[in-house]
């Protein structure tokens, strides 16, 4: 997410600090690099003309602070800038005061739309809520069984009317339906198309009007860059929405949609794709992504995601573990789930300040090895992963040909537990404190 920009920018910032102090000339030459970083990375070039307008005058006419370095104080201002650039604060979904609240997705085809109707309603259902999908996408049959497959796998109803050629009739009865049983969050999802027409809007407004929807939101796919921003602001211009869902921000190494979409159309980013899987939908949080871009990480969404997963009395119980060393395969396998119920790992590391200055090869993480560790220690008896010393060659070769591995990699996970279990006593040895609130074991 944002690799490039995010490169460009930590060697602007790296020649500054090289300087005893920054001078006008210094900030300059600063703001022509990042100018051209940020038309690299397909920002809109009047958001890119603004911002770095508006950085120039900050950094000249700002005294530098005693406890800071000047290449400090402009990577601050910078940071200021682009969270002031993606909305200051996050801006949460309307709830109805007189349920239920009514979302309607729009956006052209091929942008996410139906998959990010199944996200909200998981993630809304997180919440207490008891969503109902509405399949209102009358032209393409796949939209609608697709969304089916969704609601099936979620356990969500999902209302649709077959061979229904009138897309607000659906989205009215849907609403008949929520009433009748007790769903108080409608999702519809509405047809796309591979580029704005007026049938498309004639329907999208009619829709509007016969179900008064809480919030329209407009889906984005953020790997089209400025194709994303000019649709959504030819869309806001037709039909004005009250926010943006943008997807496959993870695949997206440059970020000018991100960086661009707010500014153009005024209407916030609420929600971003990170992922495939059906919990990839997170809330956008502007100064948290300026961190990211910056490469100070996202430590506040690395926690939020830990407590979420962390059972805190199997914390409490590892911690116990850990200092009377009967730390074994079974909770190693414990700790892994939980890890991975977090989000894929590469993901993770993102969020780790400094982890951008890390060599490419230490990020480069295979969520598929952690899949193979699982299936190993999935594969060992009881006794096995409660005492691994008793792995000899047999077992090993049993083991191996269960999970599908080789006896190489059987043979590397135990050697790596080894050197954990040293690890975890040196650090009994420098004192108990350095456990404590320790939630994973690596």
């Amino acid at each position: 997410m944002f690799e490039n920009l995010s490169n460009r920018l930590e060697s602007v910032f790296k020649k500054l600090r090289g300087q005893a102090r920054i001078s006008e000339k210094n900030i300059k030459d600063a703001m022509r690099e990042i100018r051209r970083a940020l038309l690299e990375a397909d920002v809109n070039y009047k958001v890119v003309k603004n911002f770095i307008t508006h950085i120039t005058e900050k950094a000249i006419g700002s005294e530098v602070l005693r406890s800071v370095s000047p290449a400090q104080q402009i990577v601050k201002i910078v940071h200021d800038e682009l969270v002031e650039l993606m909305g200051n604060a996050q801006e949460k979904i309307k709830i109805s005061s007189s349920p239920p609240t009514i979302l309607m997705l729009v956006g052209l085809q091929g942008s996410g739309k139906t998959t990010a109707c199944g996200k909200l309603a998981k993630l809304f259902r997180k919440k207490g809520h008891k969503p109902l999908l509405v399949a209102a996408d009358i032209y393409r049959p796949a939209a609608i069984e697709q969304l089916k497959v969704l609601g099936k796998q979620l356990n969500i109803p999902v209302f649709s009317i077959d061979d229904s050629k009138n897309a607000p009739d659906i989205a009215k009865k849907a609403v008949e339906e929520a009433y009748k049983i007790g769903s108080d969050f409608i999702i519809i999802d509405t047809a796309g198309r591979l580029h704005i027409d007026k049938d498309m809007m004639k329907e999208v407004v009619e829709i509007q009007k016969t179900v008064k929807p809480t919030e329209i939101l407009f889906v984005a796919d953020a790997m089209t860059g400025q194709d994303a921003v000019n649709v959504a602001k030819e869309f806001n211009d037709l039909l004005s929405f009250d926010g943006i869902i943008l997807t496959k921000l993870d695949g997206d190494a440059r970020g000018g949609a991100a960086l661009s979409i707010r500014m153009v159309t005024g209407k916030p980013i609420k929600y971003v794709g990170v992922g495939e899987k059906l919990d990839g939908l997170e809330p956008f949080h502007p100064d948290r992504m300026a961190s990211r871009i910056l490469g100070m990480g996202d430590i506040l969404s690395f926690v939020e995601k830990a407590q979420e997963v962390i059972d805190i009395e199997k914390a409490v119980e590892l911690e116990r573990k850990l200092r009377k060393e009967t730390f074994t395969l079974e909770d190693f396998l414990e700790q892994l789930q939980q890890l991975k119920k977090m989000g894929s790992l590469e993901q993770l590391i993102g969020m780790i300040p400094g982890a951008n200055k890390l060599p490419k090869q230490a990020l480069e993480v295979d969520d598929k090895a952690m899949g193979h560790i699982e299936a190993i220690i999935n594969s060992m008896t009881h006794k096995e992963r409660r005492t691994p010393k008793i792995l000899n060659g047999s077992r090993r070769k049993r083991i191996a040909k269960g999970s599908g591995t080789t006896v190489q990699e059987v043979n590397r996970l135990i050697n790596d537990f080894k050197k954990m279990q040293n690890m975890l006593k040196q650090l009994r040895k420098g004192g108990k404190n350095k456990l404590k609130g320790l939630p994973f074991p690596f």
